[in-house]
């Protein structure tokens, strides 16, 4: 089975190319493949396995697995690796181009420089912050400055749904936080239906924030797009910054901007890290 092995700052993907077939016919099981090929020790290593599909309403379709095995809506990082393997392959030569999703279809911007993409800008869309359709158990929009409680402490958070929930909880001193312990007790807390991704930041400036961030089903990693895109509308919810804002995450930096049309537009690079076949012995 041959791959490739792309990276959105530090968050890594292992890529299969199925888009002269459909995934319809039920002869590959993602989930499992997912949790195979992410293995960081048995497998190829990666965040996530993302599958590239033929699309009936976009110019091409998108599916990612955790390395849990689970599906989650999107993912940010992963659709600008995306656009760029599409684009690369020739499979996709249109800019702007349509993505379908499990969010919906998303429009995404190429920065090209002789023949070669410098950066993708993603519309991600208006951000959810109703409760029931994030969802979170609570009343209310947006849903700003409610409480939760986990191993014996009480947090303040503030919850948005980029196509996925986020849970987002200022922080001042990051090294005071036991993320480790926190981050996967808030993902698996009861006011979370669907489980959530847990964002963790601290305000730099009116036009920078600092995130870490732990991501449902995967855990800790080094970037998570949706979760910039959720962190700066909690920034701005809560009037603690300005609505341009870079993101400096552990893996790199995101430019996130909520424009004043309601949509969120995220720009970052998307980068290759190798390519191989996998034996699956």
């Amino acid at each position: 089975m041959e791959f490739i092995k792309m990276q959105g700052l530090g968050n890594d993907f292992v890529f299969l190319d199925r888009f002269s077939v459909s995934d319809e016919d039920g002869t590959e099981d993602y989930p499992e493949l997912a949790r195979k090929l992410c293995h960081r020790q048995f497998g190829i290593g990666g965040d996530g396995l993302i599958v590239v599909l033929p699309s009936k309403v976009a110019d091409a379709r998108m599916r990612i697995f955790n390395s849990d095995g689970s599906e989650p809506e999107m993912c940010g990082n992963g659709i600008r690796c995306f656009a760029r393997y599409i684009f690369d392959q020739g499979l996709i030569i249109s800019d702007p181009m349509l993505v379908e999703t499990g969010a919906g279809i998303l429009k995404l911007k190429l920065f090209i420089k002789e023949g070669q993409v410098q950066g993708v800008q993603v519309d991600m869309g208006e951000p959810i912050l109703r409760a029931d359709l994030i969802p979170v158990l609570g009343e209310g929009e947006p849903v700003v400055g409610q409480t939760i409680e986990v191993l014996g402490q009480k947090y303040l958070f503030t919850a948005v749904s980029m196509g996925n929930p986020h849970c987002v909880i200022f922080v001042e001193d990051f090294s005071a936080l036991d993320f480790d312990r926190v981050g996967p007790a808030i993902e698996k807390h009861s006011l979370f239906p669907r489980k959530t991704n847990v964002e963790f930041i601290q305000i730099n400036s009116p036009q920078e924030i600092t995130m870490k961030v732990w991501e449902r089903g995967a855990g800790p990693t080094l970037a998570c797009g949706t979760g910039a895109c959720a962190s700066v509308v909690a920034a701005i919810l809560n009037k603690q910054t300005e609505r341009i804002v870079t993101v400096h995450l552990p893996g790199g930096d995101l430019l996130i901007e909520w424009g004043l049309d309601n949509r969120v537009y995220m720009t970052g690079p998307g980068n290759y890290v190798f390519k191989g076949e996998w034996l699956g012995l």
